[in-house]
């Protein structure tokens, strides 16, 4: 299995995700019982919407970025995807780092959206975090291992914290030690150095690679 295809299913998981999850206070929900609520919501919510993958593709994609958009921040996976690009005197403005967190978001539904529509079931079982945050009350490291439809077992790591609402957001993935957002900061970096360092041509010519 590729790395796109591990991050697929890592990621695709949550995809399916409990809205009650995302009304329970900081209180009285772990970041690990939000993973594990969001996991719990996804077979069902699969079975719904996947027949629309053939059917009706723009209501399928539509409730897959509803989803991936109720458990995801985009603005801050952005800025990570963008690292030193998105800061300085010379890095991007807000209004680059909005387009584009958009943008990101348009091209990961486009491109898991379809990944998924060809999943079927998969298991899991949290596994003992190796380290501690050091401020587990804003933000936590969930780590589990993934066993998929075709038999592949993979470990991955949710790095989730609190936002300003105090709820539960992904911020990044590790899959079997791979930096997601690193894997994408390094296409970020390439079409920079291809295109004379001009963010807006970057931010319109990007695209998620199959």
């Amino acid at each position: 299995m590729n790395t796109l295809r591990r991050m697929v299913l890592a990621l695709g998981i949550f995809i399916g995700a409990n809205f009650n999850v995302l009304l329970v206070s900081a209180q009285e929900l772990s970041a690990q019982e939000a993973v594990d609520q969001y996991i719990s919501g996804l077979l069902t919510t699969m079975e719904t919407i996947r027949p629309l993958y053939e059917s009706d593709q723009a209501a399928y994609f539509g409730a897959v970025e509803n989803e991936l958009t109720s458990f995801v921040d985009f603005r801050e996976v952005a800025r990570g995807v963008m690292a030193k690009y998105g800061q300085g005197p010379n890095g991007a403005t807000v209004e680059q780092l909005s387009r584009f967190a958009i943008v990101f978001r348009s091209s990961l539904v486009e491109f898991y959206g379809s990944a998924l529509a060809e999943y079927g079931g998969v298991e899991y079982e949290f596994l003992e975090n190796r380290t501690e945050s050091s401020n587990p009350e804003r933000s936590s490291n969930v780590r589990m291992s993934l066993l998929g439809d075709d038999g592949d077992r993979i470990e991955v790591q949710y790095t989730m914290f609190l936002n300003e609402d105090r709820i539960w957001k992904l911020r990044n993935l590790y899959v079997e030690g791979v930096n997601l957002r690193r894997q994408y900061y390094s296409r970020f970096d390439n079409l920079m150095n291809r295109n004379d360092f001009d963010i807006d041509r970057v931010i319109g010519l990007w695209e998620v690679e199959e």
